[in-house]
Parts: structure tokens; sequence; C-alpha cells
């Protein structure tokens, strides 16, 4: 599979997944290394690294974009093969910063 394939059918799945959020692709040649889709959902927001499959290489900067990036809100590699994961992942991540904020603990 392409990665631009993936890509779209990823953004097709976020918007349905989350209905509402607002999915933005990054461009490369702003901040090389930066995750190409950030997705901003209701109060909060996540950056996805799409990748054509688990064994694609990263290029440089990759790695340190989405780990820090991840520490601010939530951030990750995506491929074909933990799709499904990092979805749920993500779920649960928009979820807790929901209940924080409903709670007032945030």
């Amino acid at each position: 599979m392409l990665e631009n394939t993936f890509k779209t059918g990823l953004v097709k799945e976020l918007k349905s997944r989350f209905p509402g959020c607002i999915v933005l692709h990054a461009d490369p040649n702003e901040i090389q290394g930066i995750p190409d889709l950030v997705v901003l959902y209701e109060d909060t927001w996540a950056a996805l690294e799409g990748k054509k499959s688990a064994r694609a290489s990263h290029r440089p900067n990759q790695d340190y974009y989405v780990e820090k990036m991840n520490k601010m809100s939530y951030a990750a590699f995506i491929y074909p093969e933990n799709k499904e994961e990092i979805l749920n992942e993500l779920e649960r991540s928009f979820q807790a910063r929901r209940s924080a904020r409903l709670s007032g603990c945030e």
C-alpha cells in the first residue's frame, strides 16, 4: 500500500470515529520532521505520523517531534499494522482529557 493511499483512508476514518474533528496536513517544508497530521477534536489535539508499513524508515527529526508532541498531548507513528491500536489509544487519550476537563482536574 502506498503511504498516501493509507493516509487518505486514515483521514476518512478519523473523521468518522471522531465526529466534528478537524484534520490538518502539516507542511513538511515548514518544520522538517513534524508529524503529517494534526487532529483537533473538541478541546484537545493529537499528531500522527503516517507510514506505509511498520518497516518504513523514519526521516530525520521525526522521532524527536513525535516524542515531544506526545508529551504535550498525544502523538504516534501510525501504519496499517498498528492502526487499530493507535486509534484506540487516541480515543482513550481524548476521553481522558474530556473526563479531566469535566471533573475540573485539568
